[in-house]
């Protein structure tokens, strides 16, 4: 008797994703093929799909992996592929920097002719167009920033400040960060005003974490920012404070704008983690609007995100305050968010 046929060859199939990472909300393709199959079926929520070949668009809101099993004569066999829509949220980084300006309202600077640097980083990056102040005056804006708190709006305050804060998590984390103030006597003055040194506006001076420590030798001039760019040894964090004539609290806005070209956006914004594919953050924000202007405690402010890690051109309309900035911060340093900053809206839109 002749030998019995061989049986049929087991089914294959193939499935893929193009793309397989998508942004929130975005669409891929799935596309199959089969071979020695007489069905095949895909599960979560697709069901039985053509043979030996075919597509479908899917539109998945979390991870996802699909299975398609195929069936033939000779038995089944199973292939998976996993779609992950990108969910948005604020590029972790090694370089943020702030720098922050004084008293000027949103309609005061942006779409202005006085400060043609920053407007043409407002269009070049982002920009956000609902960002208010929390208080006046200016110290509590500062201490919102850095310890999600305000801790007095009494301008002469100088006590040391024990509060959860900024510096506080930076040290868990070991994390650098240099604090540039433009007047700084000396490295490491924590004191009162001096000169055009301005006590209220350096608000990491104020700590218990700084006073006393050795972390107070990371209060350093503005100067000290062009050499840590020129060695390759920017920290971290670094909060950037410009004084009254270059900060437009009593020099002008083209003033502030012509400073920050030369002493920052310049050198940098050439450096490498503002290059392409490098991951530095620089917000540039107001403390405070004119005193005229309470909306929301303390009125319409500019703020300003630039870095390869943030949209082109993109203008965010979300509602954001002073703990929206920090809550941004930490979570771009990989850190825990803490005080009003722990439930505080990040600013993740501005992200690619």
């Amino acid at each position: 008797m002749p030998p019995p046929p061989p049986p049929p060859p087991a089914p294959q199939a193939t499935i893929t994703a193009t793309p397989s990472s998508v942004a929130a909300g975005g669409a891929t393709t799935l596309s199959w093929t089969t071979q020695n199959a007489t069905s095949l079926t895909i599960d979560n929520g697709i069901g039985s799909v053509a043979v030996p070949s075919g597509s479908v668009t899917v539109t998945p809101s979390a991870v996802t992996t699909y299975t398609a099993t195929a069936s033939g004569p000779s038995g089944t066999t199973s292939v998976s592929t996993t779609v992950t829509p990108k969910v948005e949220g604020v590029t972790i980084s090694n370089h943020v920097y702030i720098v922050v300006l004084e008293n000027h309202s949103f309609s005061s600077v942006i779409g202005t002719p006085d400060m043609p640097n920053l407007n043409r980083l407002a269009s070049t990056f982002g920009l956000a167009t609902n960002y208010f102040a929390n208080v006046h005056h200016s110290i509590g804006d500062y201490f919102e920033m850095t310890t999600g708190q305000v801790i007095t709006t009494d301008d002469t305050f100088t006590a040391t400040v024990m509060e959860d804060n900024i510096v506080r998590h930076m040290i868990t984390a070991g994390k650098t960060w240099h604090e540039y103030s433009e007047c700084l006597p000396n490295v490491g003055y924590f004191l009162g005003s001096i000169g055009c040194y301005v006590q209220h506006h350096n608000p990491l001076a104020y700590f218990s974490d700084v006073r006393g420590t050795a972390q107070a030798n990371n209060l350093v001039p503005v100067t000290q920012l062009q050499a840590d760019i020129t060695a390759g040894t920017l920290p971290n964090f670094g909060l950037i404070i410009p004084d009254n004539d270059h900060n437009a609290h009593t020099g002008t806005l083209t003033d502030a704008d012509t400073w920050l070209q030369s002493n920052v956006f310049q050198p940098l914004l050439a450096s490498p983690p503002f290059q392409a594919n490098g991951d530095g953050l620089l917000i540039v924000v107001f403390d405070e609007s004119l005193l005229s202007d309470i909306a929301n405690g303390g009125g319409h402010i500019p703020a300003v995100l630039i870095g390869p890690q943030i949209k082109s051109g993109f203008p965010g309309a979300t509602f954001y305050q002073h703990q929206s900035l920090l809550r941004t911060v930490c979570d771009a340093l990989n850190m825990p968010p803490f005080a009003d900053a722990a439930t505080a809206t990040p600013m993740a839109e501005f992200f690619k």
